[in-house]
């Protein structure tokens, strides 16, 4: 694996997006064709989307991803979806463990660690999630929680090749707040510590993707600090624009 991991700009639809959305998924195709990037690009629209995006992106440069998936390959578990159905439907990634999860579905990092095994076990590039709420960073836990969770959201058959970790402060999605440039190198600093304590030199290959709050305008500064290699993207990875305008932190005519 390289030591310098090629980056990874990953949109999070979340719940949300209709056939009507494909315009700008179309949009943001032609986009990438007139300006190529230095990074990878995901997009990881509602379930009901993955058939018509996976015909829509294939042979394109934009990869397709889940935002969630059962640790079972099949069986009784109704409204669930298992990473062999979403390989099935041509998905390459699945985000594992996002604090939307962890709080309205009470997911622990135990049940994310099986979760982001039976990704991998699918052969899907799993994107686990961690970081600390407010009332953490307030206390001074910031480390803790994220040392924490990424302990034990980590499966012990873990494959470095098929690992990205995000982290995500809970106080920063949606808010149009963000941490500092130093804040966010302490974090991802010591979660680089912990991936090369974990997986040894393949730890410093690992991809480590920062969201909450990132946009157009302060997507270059976060993008440049050490140790983040790309951004998982919420509301902004919705339109067509605000998302190419955060990949272009990784052109290097747009910079």
């Amino acid at each position: 694996m390289s030591m310098e991991p090629r980056p990874l700009v990953a949109g999070n639809w979340k719940m949300n997006g209709l056939k009507t959305s494909l315009a700008e998924t179309g949009r943001l195709s032609t986009l990438l064709k007139e300006r190529s990037a230095s990074c990878d690009v995901l997009i990881c629209p509602p379930f009901t989307l993955l058939m018509e995006l996976a015909a829509f992106f294939a042979g394109s440069a934009v990869d397709l991803g889940a935002q969630d998936c059962h640790p079972q390959k099949s069986g009784a578990h109704t409204g669930d979806i298992s990473a062999e159905m979403l390989r099935d439907c041509g998905c390459s990634y699945v985000i594992v463990g996002h604090s939307e999860r962890r709080a309205d579905h009470g997911e622990s990092s135990e049940l994310v660690a099986q979760k982001a095994a039976a990704g991998q076990g699918e052969d899907l590039t799993t994107i686990i999630c961690v970081g600390e709420t407010e009332a953490e960073r307030d206390q001074g836990k910031t480390l803790d929680v994220v040392s924490g969770q990424l302990k034990k959201s980590i499966p012990g058959t873990a494959d470095p090749a098929k690992t990205v970790i995000a982290y995500e402060p809970v106080w920063a999605i949606g808010s149009g707040r963000t941490p500092t440039a130093g804040d966010v190198a302490e974090v991802h600093g010591m979660i680089r510590t912990r991936l090369f304590e974990r997986f040894g030199g393949a730890g410093q290959g690992l991809r480590i993707l920062y969201g909450g709050s990132v946009k157009p305008s302060n997507a270059s500064e976060l993008m440049a600090v050490t140790n983040v290699d790309g951004a998982l993207v919420g509301g902004a990875s919705l339109k067509a624009d605000d998302f190419n305008g955060i990949i272009d932190a990784y052109r290097a005519d747009a910079r």
